[in-house]
């Protein structure tokens, strides 16, 4: 049996695709450039830890690699689902650091709603509303 890679076709898998590719962007910079990852996110390592990069490149980097990549070589609708669900609990502990932690920074503030549009465009596709 030979596995064939399927490009997306309709409009909604192809938004659904390019947020699996962002995904994959996000991981790859996680991984191969985690400090400068951490700056964008405001985040901070100290000498002492060099842990905190390991969990860069180990537990961020591959949970996004494997879901965008995933996504895209098995192009199939519960797997834009699992995509889709996994940016909107994304957003949900963001919102949720924003409610409970005071941490309504501007750029929390902004991730929330990029976050929450990723989440929305493979759940679109997934649901049938694009």
């Amino acid at each position: 049996m030979m596995i064939e890679f399927c490009w997306p076709t309709t409009t909604g898998e192809m938004l659904a695709f390019g947020v699996a590719v962002m995904t994959i962007f996000f991981g790859l910079l996680l991984f191969f450039m985690p400090r400068f990852s951490f700056r964008i996110l405001h985040l901070q390592t100290i000498e002492e830890r060099p842990d905190a990069i390991a969990e860069s490149r180990g537990t961020m980097a591959g949970f996004y690699l494997g879901c965008g990549l995933g996504c895209i070589m098995l192009a199939q609708p519960l797997i834009y689902l699992v995509l889709g669900m996994s940016w909107a609990f994304t957003a949900l502990g963001r919102l949720a650091a924003i409610v409970f932690d005071r941490a309504g920074t501007p750029f929390n503030l902004v991730s929330v709603v990029i976050e929450a549009l990723l989440a929305a465009l493979p759940l679109a596709y997934v649901f049938g509303y694009i």
